[in-house]
Order: C-alpha cells, then structure tokens, then sequence
C-alpha cells in the first residue's frame, strides 16, 4: 500500500513543480541520509491580498499515511496560527480533509493549500477548533483582525 502512497506523491510533486499557485510552497522534506521524505511536506501557504492575512506566509506541514490517497494528509500550521479552524496543535479542521466528509482520493496537494488559503480568510464557525479564536471572531470582529494583522506581520513573506 505504501508504493502507491508514494507513486502517487511523486507525481503530486512533478504536477506542482511545473504548475503552482504563486507564492505557494510545497516540498518533501529531506531524510538525515540526505533523500526525500515523499511522505512528509513542508508548505508555506501566502495570505491572499486585501485580507488581514496579507503580507504573512504561513508555515504548513503535510503527513501522509501509506494509505494516502485513500486518506487525506494530516495538516498542521508550524507554528500553530490563530484562527477558529485551527486547533491549539496547529492541526488544520477542514472539511476537505475529513475522509468522512468532503475528502475524495482525486483532491490534489494543489486544492488542499489552495482550500486552506480560502478557510483563512473565510472561516467555518459551524466547525471550530480553537475557542479563543472563534470567540473573538464571533464577538469582535476588529479585534479579530488586529490580531490576525499581527501575526501576518510575526510571519512575513520573506520567512521561506
């Protein structure tokens, strides 16, 4: 099973490395030997322009099990960011990557940060995953984005 976890990943990466969104990051990590890890990703994911996430460019891991694609990539923000759909861990909640819901073994690398990019700006408050976040968001939407404006600024897009 893990062969075609991999299979597949290798393609991802040849998909990616001739067509990705600008300003997107997103690579197999190396092993202590030197080679690729296929199964393990790091990401950076851009602020869209005219959101308070502009200017940031957040770090993002991707973990694949041997059954990917069956299973969609475990994704965590290294560091955790502030936002009501990201757990205190950094584990992004999407409904794109719950295998229960919208995941489907087609979606691509290039889909799920293109996904998480629009989940920033747009969050699912049917959905939270870290309570302060939500609770500001429902509560002050102005000192929501102060501290989203911050942390753009904390993660500048020089950080890759």
């Amino acid at each position: 099973m893990a062969g075609i976890a991999v299979g597949r990943l290798i393609e991802e990466r040849k998909c990616w490395r001739k067509d990705h969104p600008f300003g997107f990051v997103a690579r197999p990590t190396k092993q202590d030997d030197g080679t690729l890890n296929n199964k393990e990703w790091e990401c950076a994911i851009p602020g869209k322009k005219g959101t308070p996430w502009e200017n940031g460019l957040y770090k993002l891991k991707m973990i694949f099990k041997d059954d990917y694609p069956t299973t969609p990539p475990k994704c965590k923000f290294d560091p955790p960011l502030f936002h009501p759909n990201v757990y205190p861990s950094g584990t992004v909640c999407l409904s794109l990557l719950d295998e229960d819901k919208d995941w489907r073994p087609a979606v691509t690398i290039k889909q799920i940060l293109l996904g998480i990019q629009d989940l920033l700006n747009d969050p699912n408050i049917k959905d939270p995953a870290q309570a302060e976040a939500y609770t500001i968001y429902c509560q002050d939407k102005n000192e929501y984005e102060r501290r989203v404006r911050a942390q753009a600024k904390k993660f500048p897009d020089t950080a890759l």
